[in-house]
């Protein structure tokens, strides 16, 4: 089995850390391609940086076939709904994983998350995904995405103790980590605020994983039919247009 990671920026650190995290939970047999844009942004904060990270995304997965399953990592779930269209093979959002393991371990959730530019991305999804009244709280850490990548920043320690402050005040009953770029803190969180700390990165290997070993697909009627790639669109490499 053969999962296709992908960061939506550009920053291969992130990517190599993000690609590290995966393969610790995969199962044996199952090959972890890590990869990253050639251009877009070096981090995702915000509906702009969404915006301007599809177009590499989406080349990325509709230039390749030699994957069983795709997994968006960035916790905005940034192009899910359009990669599903590029590929009947399921695609994951590391956001959507986490929110729905998170309900399935407990009665409420607090999501933190970098900036707050970033809590109305994340409250929309969850209220998408039908998940809102299961969250207590988005909270912003305040720190930015690259500050993630620095070891001489302050970073686990202020998200430490926004977890803290979400169990004291919110009532958490679990964690979910609101960047790709904390996958390296879930356990160490876990183990020291006695809870559940989900990452949506290994969130989403255990999902793929699954849905693979069952044979799943997306399904290609309505709203994730392929694209009608005879009006504007370029042809993705080895793509036909559709009828």
């Amino acid at each position: 089995m053969r999962l296709l990671v992908i960061n939506p920026n550009t920053t291969a650190t992130m990517t190599e850390k993000i690609g590290a995290a995966a393969r610790r939970v995969a199962a044996p047999g199952t090959e972890i391609l890590a990869v990253n844009p050639g251009s877009g942004p070096a981090s995702i904060e915000g509906y702009y940086d969404e915006a301007i990270s599809l177009a590499g995304l989406l080349e990325v997965i509709g230039g390749r076939s030699d994957y069983d399953a795709v997994i968006i990592a960035c916790f905005d779930d940034t192009g899910l709904d359009a990669a599903r269209c590029l590929t009947d093979k399921p695609v994951i959002g590391i956001g959507e994983a986490a929110f729905h393991m998170a309900a399935m371990l407990s009665n409420s959730f607090s999501v933190v998350t970098t900036l707050g530019r970033s809590v109305p991305a994340i409250s929309h999804n969850l209220a998408r995904y039908g998940l809102a009244t299961r969250c207590a709280r988005v909270r912003a850490s305040e720190i930015p995405v690259l500050d993630l990548e620095d070891p001489l920043s302050d970073a686990c320690a202020r998200i430490g103790h926004e977890v803290a402050r979400a169990i004291l005040e919110d009532r958490a009953e679990a964690i979910v980590l609101g960047c790709a770029g904390m996958t390296d803190l879930a356990r160490a969180l876990s183990q020291a605020h006695g809870l559940p700390v989900l990452d949506g990165v290994v969130c989403a290997v255990a999902l793929a994983e699954g849905m693979v070993r069952l044979g799943l697909a997306t399904s290609r009627l309505g709203g994730y039919a392929p694209p009608r790639f005879d009006k504007s669109a370029p042809v993705p490499p080895g793509r036909e247009p559709a009828p």
